[in-house]
């Protein structure tokens, strides 16, 4: 059955030159989902994507808008980078019965974001469950960096008591925190729909994680019903524990110390109470997530071209509307 699944979500993958990691995600994944019509959801991650696009122009010109096939594979790039948050998607390509969107970004950019939370963008698509079919560079193995921060921050932002449904519930609100989106364009139960259609897939994310914090003392787990519930110690040492293994950009916003040359820093600062920590998280991720969600909105648009674009965001605003007033 998985090795189906796999086969069937490989398969767009032959319409694109060689790619060094590909996964897919978003709600075709889930197992709850009905709408058969929603899109394929692909990140594809690239070594040199001006050269790939360069190719794939070549093969799937009828993929691009109008003005991005003029402007070339350069000032795609520059818009995806120097607008965007580094990923130029294509939208709505027809493949066989579906329709997939794929988002292509440089494998550096997705390592930096990964590890440092920069743009916190891709980052969080890959703290929920996604579908990994082509990893060359090993993402999986350094996502655990990024797995084990959004532990950390989402143990910050919880309750001394919860349950695990609470804590991957949290998770997966982290990438959410300052998206417009979501007051007029997102479906208002988004995080409990994924949540409760990828409940094992989180498990088997997340819980050898959580056990190295229950391991150090920083959690104690009990029976409750078919998952697990949590007691967090909640003191300052703990506390401080937590915040140290945060990205530098979160960490900065108490330290206000400057990022070190290679854009990649791990102070150790001390943080006065749980709540001072607690801010210091929520700032941090509504301003990353607003930032890049609101520039690669704008990038879409750019790239997408404007009826591709108002299609897009009809089919959005069409499912929240839908989620607000059942």
């Amino acid at each position: 059955m998985e090795e189906r699944k796999t086969a069937e979500l490989a398969g767009p993958l032959e319409l694109f030159p060689p790619v060094d990691f590909c996964c897919v995600y978003g709600s075709a994944l889930l197992p709850n989902n009905n709408d058969k019509t929603s899109m394929v959801d692909y990140i594809l991650g690239v070594a040199d994507p001006i050269q790939w696009h360069s190719e794939n122009l070549e093969r799937n010109r009828h993929h691009y808008s109008k003005w991005m096939v003029r402007l070339g594979p350069r000032a795609i790039i520059r818009v995806a980078d120097g607008i965007g948050a580094g990923v130029h998607f294509n939208p709505f390509v027809e493949w066989r019965y579906k329709k997939i969107k794929y988002g292509v970004v440089q494998m550096h950019n997705l390592a930096m974001d990964v590890l440092t939370w920069d743009r916190f963008y891709l980052s969080g698509r890959l703290q929920k469950p996604v579908h990994v079919l082509i990893d060359n560079w090993d993402v999986q193995k350094v996502n655990l960096i990024n797995l084990k921060m959004a532990i950390s921050a989402s143990l910050l932002l919880l309750p001394p008591e919860f349950t695990e449904e609470d804590l991957y519930a949290k998770i997966c609100s982290l990438s959410y925190m300052g998206d417009m989106r979501m007051l007029f364009a997102e479906d208002k139960n988004k995080v409990k729909k994924i949540v409760e259609g990828s409940f094992n897939l989180f498990q088997s994310m997340y819980k050898p994680l959580i056990q190295e914090h229950v391991s150090d003392g920083l959690l104690s787990t009990s029976p409750h019903g078919k998952q697990a519930a949590f007691k967090q110690d909640f003191g300052l040492s703990a506390t401080n524990s937590l915040f140290s293994s945060l990205p530098w950009i979160v960490q900065i916003r108490i330290s206000g110390k400057h990022e070190s040359e290679s854009g990649i820093m791990t102070p150790q600062i001390a943080v006065s109470s749980r709540e001072v920590a607690a801010k210091c998280v929520r700032k941090a991720l509504r301003s990353l997530v607003m930032v890049s969600s609101a520039r690669q909105a704008v990038s879409g648009v750019l790239a997408a071209g404007g009826v591709n674009a108002a299609r897009y965001l009809g089919k959005k605003i069409s499912k929240a509307w839908k989620s607000r007033t059942c």
